[in-house]
């Protein structure tokens, strides 16, 4: 039959299920086979030739035949997997529901009263006279479904290599196959990696859009972090029920890191070949995130603490055991199975850049969120993996593409969340020694990006880059700041030699964030100054030898340090202060901040381009929450410190100038009302004032501007690399106060930023799936879309 009257024919069944009043019965096959028997239709046919409209129309005018279409579709994947599809036209019969049920679950899932068929049991099913027990009946039809997907993806012939030497052998038995033998890529603990084969690799590819929509019943229920809410769907799945758990997490684990678009070595390869693998991995990294969708602050996962270098690991349960995939990841332990994935996901991470570089030579793969959450969620349940990351310069390679697209995505909104997941894993890597040890390493590989030369280290391309977000970044990263700031400060103590640009680079966040109608406009803006001195504080402590043009330049800016010593505190001085505020509105003025020419090569960063859709998100945890503070001990182990009793809401300055709860509301910097309700006081000023700490600057001021002004006047020197030279050979040994304790603020896990990563995550899945749109125009509650 040509394809164009299978078209017409699906088109007429359609139209006949829409327009039946009554019910057709479950065993009229010549009706329900039309769906799925003779059609060869893609599925983008499928989502042309049964419009929305429809399913809702079904839904509300004949609930029963949707029921029925639902279950007889379930029905034939069953029977397709328990067979082992071996005819073409079994193999057809189920590419045609598993693409109608695509098409359809969305808009159960829409409908609160329909969200539980699929967890009922559906009478009459799989009674069709073949004599099964009836505890087989008896499975929801969910199960019924999620099995026989698991089934479909290890199918010989069908979804992998048959072993048969010869078609004359009996084909192999679905029920004795073992999976482990069939994975899909070599990897983590798999060696031998099988002939790529188009028609598979498209088939796997549809059975996981159905996995991935399966899912999806996540995007109709509103956010609400307190349930720790589990997916049913991802539960079953992950559970021992699915006896191809294993293989199928190493299956889809072992596709994404070996993926290598480059296209064997080849330059511009891909554009003589079409790349069939990428829609494939990029479907494995969206059901692999999703089913690592588990709140870790909510289970009693073991945390292992930076000196025992994650031996724990072995004896504790891991965390969730109840989620095999969570589990199984959790596991990984083999120095060669985390080289794979760490440069696995290094390779892919790095693509987009090459692609600046050298223009169209590679393929540019478009799925580098869904991996910055995978590789999230690696480092946060596997601290094996971690330590693994950090213990080589391996670890750059994941950072400066992090950098680049922190810095590519500052101005344009609709990328908001690339922004908050890139700070969140540079958070949790600057709770580790090692990432700041990492970070000296000098940068030499000169990604195009839009940010001033400098010649230094990859700290030096930290900050330029977080100084580039902060004075140039729309508004809606506000809350980020103290996230960067914060990241800043973990690293300082190890930080050996800051460049000349960077070392203005942060003099100029101070100079900004000092000003007085910055300080008084909210109640928390002092926390940044507070961040940045001790920043400045550790450096000078920790690594004063290598860091002359930092002092150089705290040097030459010294009155802002004097006016913060001398920052007014009486009413009429406020008052003017926030005055001045209404005339400036430009929370970060450029001037004084050196641009200095841009890398070759490089673009700006553009806003969205008009139009662009975008997923809100739900808010993110203040720093105090999202992170804990530890204290560095002699030996160089961390010891968690007590949080200091929370005082009186008025005093909202705990020690150390610790951000408290109430303040992400009033730091928002559209809310005119909250500015309204909040007012500096004197008293208030004081309280934080006070704490400053200023005396480890004010000594050095002290000590080095006098002679550095000595040798001015002597020297008639207006060269500052005579005085940078000076610098470098001055010592502040026993004029200097006591150094303080190295003060970390680690990431710790919470149901907030669980959440956040769950509508997340969500978000992306549902803004990359456009061919089909499987979410669009369906009514999802998780989050609201909106135009750019």
């Amino acid at each position: 039959m040509g394809s164009t009257d299978s078209k017409l024919n699906f088109r007429k069944a359609v139209i006949q299920l829409t327009t039946k009043t009554q019910p057709v019965e479950a065993t009229d096959d010549a009706f329900w086979d039309q769906f799925w028997a003779d059609t060869a239709t893609s599925v983008q046919d499928v989502f042309a030739l049964v419009p929305a409209a429809e399913i809702r129309a079904v839904r509300e005018e004949s609930p029963s035949n949707l029921a029925t279409l639902c279950y007889k579709a379930v029905e034939k994947l069953v029977q397709g997997a328990e067979s082992g599809c071996h005819s073409e036209k079994e193999k057809q019969i189920v590419l045609n529901c598993s693409r109608l049920l695509t098409r359809v679950l969305p808009y159960i899932f829409e409908d609160p009263d329909w969200r539980g068929f699929f967890w009922s049991t559906v009478p009459g099913a799989g009674r069709g006279g073949q004599g099964e027990d009836d505890d087989e009946n008896a499975r929801p039809l969910a199960e019924s479904l999620l099995l026989a997907i698991a089934d479909l993806l290890f199918c010989p012939d069908f979804t992998v290599q048959s072993h048969r030497r010869s078609t004359v052998d009996s084909a192999e038995d679905v029920h004795s196959l073992d999976s482990c033998e069939y994975i899909w890529e070599a990897g983590v603990g798999f060696a031998h990696s099988p002939q790529p084969n188009y028609i598979h690799d498209m088939n796997r590819m549809e059975l996981l859009k159905l996995l991935l929509t399966c899912f999806s019943e996540a995007m109709y229920l509103p956010p609400a972090p307190e349930s720790g809410s589990t997916n049913p769907w991802v539960q079953f799945f992950c559970s021992t029920e699915n006896r191809h758990a294993l293989p199928l997490f190493t299956s889809l684990l072992n596709t994404v890191c070996a993926y290598d678009p480059v296209g064997y070595g080849i330059p511009y390869n891909h554009l003589l070949f079409s790349d069939y693998r990428e829609p494939l991995v990029e479907e494995a990294a969206q059901v692999l995130i999703v089913t690592l969708d588990h709140d870790s602050a909510s289970s009693a996962s073991p945390t292992v603490d930076g000196t025992t270098t994650g031996t724990a690991m072995d004896d504790a349960d891991p965390p969730g055991p109840e989620n095999l995939f969570v589990n199984y990841l959790s596991r990984i332990h083999r120095e060669e199975d985390f080289q794979f994935i760490l440069k696995g996901i290094a390779r892919l991470l790095s693509n987009p850049l090459l692609q600046t570089y050298l223009p169209n030579s590679t393929k540019k793969i478009q799925f580098h969120q869904e991996l910055l959450v995978l590789f999230w969620k690696l480092c946060d349940f596997n601290k094996k993996f971690l330590f693994f990351v950090l213990k080589s310069s391996d670890v750059l390679d994941i950072l400066v593409p992090i950098l680049f697209f922190l810095n590519d995505a500052r101005a344009d909104q609709s990328r908001v969340g690339l922004m908050h997941i890139g700070v969140f894993i540079l958070l949790l890597l600057s709770g580790e020694r090692n990432f700041g040890v990492r970070l000296n390493k000098p940068y030499s590989v000169r990604v195009p990006m839009d940010i001033p030369v400098f010649t230094g280290t990859h700290a030096d391309l930290l900050i330029v880059v977080f100084h580039k977000i902060i004075t140039s970044g729309h508004q809606r990263l506000q809350p980020l700041f103290d996230c960067l700031l914060t990241i800043v400060v973990n690293v300082s103590p190890y930080l050996k030699s800051l460049s000349m640009v960077t070392a203005n680079k942060l003099l100029h966040l101070l100079e900004a964030f000092s000003t007085t109608w910055f300080l008084f406009s909210a109640a928390q803006n002092h926390h940044l100054v507070f961040f940045l001195l001790e920043v400045f504080n550790n450096i000078i402590q920790y690594q004063f030898d290598g860091n002359s043009n930092l002092v150089y330049a705290i040097i030459r800016k010294r009155s802002v340090f004097h006016q913060l010593a001398n920052l007014p505190t009486d009413p009429p001085a406020i008052h003017k202060a926030l005055q001045r505020r209404r005339r400036t509105p430009e929370p970060l003025s450029r001037t004084g901040s050196q641009e200095g020419t841009s890398m070759e090569g490089s673009r700006p960063a553009a806003p969205a381009e008009p139009g662009t859709l975008k997923t809100s998100l739900v808010a993110t945890p203040g720093i105090d929450k999202l992170t804990e503070k530890s204290q560095v001990s002699e030996d160089g182990t961390l010891r968690s410190l007590e949080p200091e009793p929370q005082q009186s809401s008025e005093d909202s300055s705990p020690a150390k100038g610790e951000p408290s709860q109430a303040w992400r509301e009033q730091r928002r910097p559209s809310s005119s009302s909250a500015s309204g309700q909040w007012s500096p006081t004197p008293e208030w000023v004081l309280s934080w004032k006070s704490k400053l700490p200023l005396q480890t600057i004010m000594r050095l001021l002290q000590v080095l501007v006098p002679q550095v002004e000595k040798i001015c006047i002597d020297k008639g020197l207006t060269d500052e690399s005579e005085i940078l030279r000076f610098l470098q050979h001055g010592t502040l040994v026993g004029l200097l106060p006591v150094p303080h304790p190295i003060l970390i603020r680690k990431y710790q896990a919470n149901s907030g930023t669980a959440m956040w990563f769950r509508t997340y995550m969500w978000g992306v899945i549902y803004l990359r799936n456009v061919d089909p749109p499987v979410w669009y125009d369906t009514d999802v509650k998780l989050f609201e879309i909106q135009r750019v």
